[in-house]
């Protein structure tokens, strides 16, 4: 069937605001200890909830009322399984317990302050936690009957993440920093030895910093099944590399080289990107390599053997990997540029013939091998985020692109050209280039319902991966260290130029959107580069620099620190990038979205800009979201800001 012509931006989209709006979000999957029932965690609307499913049966809600969220920083580390039991943050800051059979959940903490990322220790007698209250970060410790009051188990340094238990409860480990670092930036990995007082509580008798320091991130500690090694992430090379520690011998090896991140920023609790298997002997992981995560297997003994598996080749990106402690599958929440995010497990082959190179990724470091699969396993749907009801020939085939920045550096992205099987575009499309968060974030090759959204209605869409995120090596990362506002911004413009020198995009229609430090990004390109973009999308970005460094939440307090400089130092540096002092060089239509609840960047940061814009005329529209926080958690939010910024940009770009 022939297509129809019609103008870029004006296709009519398989993909509705409203089921884009609809969709769940999975946030994490793991395995029971005991029974080898899956639980997984999904946001529907602003409400996260647990479901568990046990064998072939069909998967059922344990949550109801309670609404499954932990709130430490950005939160994650919603909950853990073991032997038939479920524990969770929930209401009131407090963690639950909730058997896997059935029945009503019950609090064993206190309702104060934030908990996070509990961790049952092999006996299960015992929760160790991350705790947060009145911005003390501490290492809690409860029973998990509930039965005493909790205690703390470890204090003295900002911030606190990822506990783990020996499995034979000789000792834990947890990773820990302090301002002003960020967790990318430095931490300690802290392995404390186990003693038990007369009444037979754990505590630490002594704890000593095995890995990591202020200039080297350490990530994911676990211990190996037979207590042996301790693995973790450290990116002391300058790439996330995993490695263990013999706990016995106090040696240490470095298990991956390649030039690919091994690990993953730690913006929230919870983060897995690996695990043991039952032998002690493989460990199943993933690599990001220029967006891309694959799933791998490698021998410990013999780390030069990686092994990948061609049944899930389909997916791009892969998060959250837990293997059971049954049988070896492995869990993971896994998507593609074409496919939405599902809950998936697989059997893996963990003796393979690593000697047949087959479908080996074009990109892939060429020390790696993969096996091809002779038997029937495929993997296992579990869940679906969304109907997948839009054909894949739909959407958006993604593309990693590379491009020379202003100064003569690279920077990378992924392109979505416009898809459509009904329509064909007259001229050249608008571009929208998409500036992700953080800024020491990353897109990589998930399924991105809003770029979908954008590119079937005959827009090209650019994530850009500017300098200063990560995903591509340590000094990568440190390229935006003092120069955010920079290299963001530059990396930016660049990368839509090269789109139009290629011929892909209308030079005269390009569109900056991003939000949090995107949104940063979109306000400072349109002060640097006025008349560059013909529009832009700010999503509570920052303002005032000054602002964001005395307002801003405990995680984030000294993040500026590091990317623009010490106050009062770097004063001027602050107020040079400080969009709201350099609001009258603004002359591109804008539109503006803020949750009144934000307390990340706060709405005094939108409200001071919007009024910039008013006084002086300049075209705008400013939406702000009650009950809504640093993003949208609410449908009928999310189906507001889409369809708000289509007409905007109706108008705005394509009609102009």
């Amino acid at each position: 069937m022939s297509r129809v012509a019609k103008g870029y931006g004006l296709w009519s989209s398989p993909i509705s605001s409203r089921s884009l709006a609809e969709s769940m979000v999975l946030n994490d999957v793991q395995w029971d200890t005991t029974s080898g029932t899956l639980v997984w965690h999904e946001r529907r609307g602003g409400k996260g909830v647990l479901v568990a499913q046990a064998g072939s049966q069909a998967p059922r809600d344990l949550t109801d009322d309670n609404a499954v969220r932990a709130r430490v920083g950005y939160g994650g580390g919603d909950f853990t399984v073991a032997n038939g039991q479920v524990y969770f943050a929930g209401d009131g800051g407090r963690l639950y317990k909730q058997a896997l059979a059935g029945g009503k959940a019950r609090p064993i903490t206190p309702s104060f302050g934030a908990a996070a990322s509990p961790k049952v220790s092999a006996d299960g007698k015992w929760l160790l936690y991350v705790h947060s209250y009145e911005d003390e970060d501490t290492l809690a410790l409860v029973d998990t009957e509930g039965q005493h009051w909790p205690r703390k188990f470890a204090e003295g340094t900002d911030f606190v993440m990822q506990p783990v238990w020996h499995p034979f409860g000789k000792y834990a480990a947890y990773v820990t920093w302090n301002h002003p670092q960020m967790p990318w930036d430095g931490t300690e990995l802290r392995l404390a030895r186990l003693e038990y007082d007369r009444d037979g509580v754990p505590f630490a008798a002594e704890t000593v910093t095995i890995a990591g320091h202020t200039d080297v991130s350490t990530f994911q500690p676990e211990f190996s099944p037979d207590g042996r090694y301790l693995a973790y992430v450290s990116d002391a090379t300058g790439w996330n590399q995993l490695y263990i520690y013999d706990i016995g011998a106090r040696t240490y090896t470095q298990l991956t080289t390649a030039e690919a991140d091994h690990g993953q920023p730690a913006w929230v609790q919870g983060l897995r990107v690996y695990g043991w298997c039952i032998d002690s002997q493989h460990i199943i992981y993933t690599y990001n390599l220029q967006g891309w995560r694959y799933l791998t297997v490698l021998d410990i003994d013999k780390p030069s053997k990686v092994s990948l598996w061609e049944g899930l080749g389909q997916y791009t990106d892969m998060s959250h990997v837990a293997v059971s402690p049954l049988d070896n599958r492995v869990a993971v929440i896994a998507s593609s540029s074409k496919i939405p995010p599902r809950v998936v497990t697989y059997m893996p082959e963990i003796t393979p013939n690593a000697s047949t190179l087959v479908g080996l990724p074009s990109t892939a470091p060429t020390t790696l091998q993969i096996i091809n699969e002779d038997d029937e396993r495929t993997p296992v749907i579990h869940r679906r985020s969304n109907t997948e009801n839009v054909p894949t020939n739909a959407l958006a085939q993604l593309e990693s692109i590379a491009w020379t920045g202003h100064d003569g550096g690279t920077a990378y992205g992924l392109y979505y050209p416009p898809t459509s099987e009904t329509f064909e575009g007259i001229g050249k499309p608008p571009l929208i280039v998409y500036v992700h968060g953080g800024p020491t974030s990353q897109v990589t090759a998930r399924y991105h319902g809003e770029a979908q959204f954008f590119a079937t209605r005959g827009y090209a869409v650019l994530a850009v991966n500017h300098r200063g995120g990560t995903g591509y090596g340590r000094d990568y990362m440190n390229m935006l260290r003092g120069n955010w506002g920079v290299y963001d911004v530059e990396d930016s413009a660049s990368g839509a130029a090269y789109l139009a020198e290629r011929g892909l995009i209308d030079p005269s229609k390009v569109v900056i959107w991003g939000g949090s430090a995107g949104g940063y990004t979109v306000l400072q390109s349109l002060v640097d580069k006025p008349g560059f973009y013909k529009a832009g999308i700010c999503l509570y970005g920052v303002s005032n620099q000054f602002g964001l460094a005395m307002d801003t939440h405990k995680f984030e307090a000294h993040y500026s620190d590091s990317l623009i400089g010490p106050l009062p130092q770097a004063a001027d540096h602050y107020h040079d990038r400080s969009p709201l002092f350099h609001a009258d060089k603004i002359v591109d239509p804008v539109i503006v979205f803020q949750g009144e609840d934000d307390v990340v960047v706060p709405r005094n940061q939108s409200d001071a800009i919007v009024e910039s814009l008013k006084r002086r005329g300049i075209p705008h529209e400013y939406h702000v979201y009650a009950g809504e926080g640093h993003g949208w958690r609410k449908p009928e939010t999310i189906e507001h800001y889409l369809n708000a910024t289509i007409r905007f940009l109706t108008q705005y770009v394509l009609f102009s």
